[in-house]
């Protein structure tokens, strides 16, 4: 089992703590993990990208490859497409639809829509919409990664303790609103490949 995954999206959005919910239950599996956050952590919306990389055998590097990338996971369609280069001929790309325009020459979302659109193997849809549904924006995050588990071959219930842990702190309202926003964004994801 490897599963290589570029994490995208802008600073504040909560791509790192995508890739820790999941090193945390990556390593409840026993299996070996390795992360490098590549841009921008320290910059409120700036652009944010973190390898994440897990297998069942020893890794050797952090860095994913072009072409090299299973999944690119993203908060942010511009963001998603930015990283396609990384992206295997198998690959899957999961991705909010809701633009974050923090620069100037944010590209129209009709051209961001049809290079989405191009990709085989996509799955797409209005992440924040989806978490003010069933918990808060703010949780839109859990529901990109809810979206991209099933391409990730880690038991859904260590994912779901890894998020108690991260957020168990916050109290149990938080933890349920994590947890009822990862649900929504597998459920969401899993009807869009089975259509």
């Amino acid at each position: 089992m490897k599963t290589d995954i570029v994490l995208a999206g802008v600073g504040g959005q909560g791509i790192l703590t995508i890739a820790t919910i999941l090193g945390a239950a990556a390593l409840k599996e026993n299996l070996y993990l390795k992360q490098a956050e590549v841009h921008g952590m320290s910059q409120r919306g700036g652009d944010v990208q973190s390898n994440l990389r897990i297998s069942s055998s020893p890794i050797h590097s952090d860095l994913i490859p072009q072409g090299g990338a299973d999944l690119i996971v993203s908060l942010e369609p511009m963001e998603a497409l930015r990283y396609l280069p990384f992206l295997s001929s198998e690959g899957w790309i999961v991705t909010n639809t809701e633009p974050f325009v923090n620069i100037d020459n944010y590209p129209e979302m009709t051209a961001v829509e049809t290079e989405l659109a191009r990709q085989p193997r996509v799955v797409a849809f209005n992440m924040d919409e989806k978490a003010k549904s069933v918990a808060t924006v703010r949780s839109s995050n859990l529901v990109l990664l809810g979206a991209a588990s099933p391409f990730i071959d880690i038991d859904t219930a260590r994912i779901e303790e890894a998020i108690k842990g991260v957020f168990g702190a916050k109290g149990e309202k938080i933890v349920e609103q994590n947890i009822a926003a990862f649900r929504a964004g597998r459920e969401a994801a899993l009807s869009t490949i089975h259509k």
